[in-house]
């Protein structure tokens, strides 16, 4: 099959290294025509270029676009595609995006891989990124099966666990588990940062191991992706922050009245319930 990828970072390059060793013919599309002379050097696609018109030859298309972006390269690609080439993306956002997109075109399929690192760009792609990591698809009432089947098939081969949701679903169960972290990981380092005693703060870097590295590791990551979450996904991430505020002016609560055996039951809860999201 030859499968288009528009946009040539760490998961449309993660992407594309899977399907090409599957045997498939990537087509990459990139606005910078060094990337596509990179992404051709590395083995990462056959082909690629920064003209859409190449995605004329592509079964499937993939959107690897930031989430900003998509609706404009939408636009541009249409005329190009074939009439039946199907159409998905890869968007941590998925209700505006297939409301923008869906009605313009009928084969569009809702797709999320929920895996990444704290790295960006095509040197950050790599291969098995997606083993064992959800990928969620959301279909709508408009969805054709065959082009769902044909996506999700896709899906299966990166050995990556398949997941099938509505889009609103999808957005409130991501804000809590992605979006979420990240602003609260970012409120982390910045808080850290306002401490006002230098040396401190220079002991605290200084002091940083595992678990401060867990904790901010997803605050560290691409600051335009987050915006881009905050951006997309703003009433679903507004109301995590809310709850998330509440739990913590519970906290602060617990340990100004020294009451610890409400703070125990608190992390005796957690402490039980993380699993559960870690399956």
């Amino acid at each position: 099959m030859k499968i288009g990828i528009i946009g040539l970072g760490l998961i449309g390059g993660s992407l594309a290294l899977d399907w090409r060793s599957l045997g498939h013919t990537i087509l990459g599309m990139s606005r910078r025509a060094e990337t596509c002379e990179r992404a051709i050097a590395l083995g990462v696609v056959d082909r690629a270029s920064p003209d859409l018109a190449l995605m004329a030859e592509a079964a499937v298309v993939v959107l690897c676009t930031p989430l900003g972006a998509m609706a404009a390269t939408v636009e541009a690609l249409l005329p190009h595609l074939q009439p039946d080439a199907i159409l998905t993306d890869v968007g941590s956002v998925k209700q505006p995006i297939i409301e923008a997109i869906a009605p313009r075109w009928p084969h569009f399929v809702g797709g999320h891989p929920m895996a990444g690192t704290a790295e960006s760009g095509l040197e950050a792609a790599q291969r098995h990124l997606f083993v064992d990591r959800p990928y969620v698809l959301t279909p709508i009432d408009s969805t054709q099966p065959a082009d769902l089947e044909t996506v999700a098939e896709l899906v299966r081969s990166l050995q990556a666990r398949l997941y099938q949701c509505p889009p609103a679903a999808h957005d409130r169960a991501v804000a809590l588990i992605s979006h979420l972290p990240v602003m609260v990981s970012a409120g982390l380092i910045a808080t850290c940062l306002a401490e006002p005693d230098a040396a401190v703060l220079q002991l605290a870097q200084c002091l940083a191991s595992s678990g401060f590295a867990d904790t901010s590791r997803v605050g560290g990551g691409n600051p335009e992706l987050g915006v881009m979450m905050a951006q997309y996904n703003q009433t679903a991430l507004l109301h995590g922050l809310h709850q998330y505020r509440d739990r913590l002016d519970q906290v602060i609560h617990h340990v100004e009245t020294q009451n610890w055996p409400a703070l125990e039951a608190l992390l005796q809860q957690t402490q039980q319930a993380r699993p559960q999201f870690l399956r």
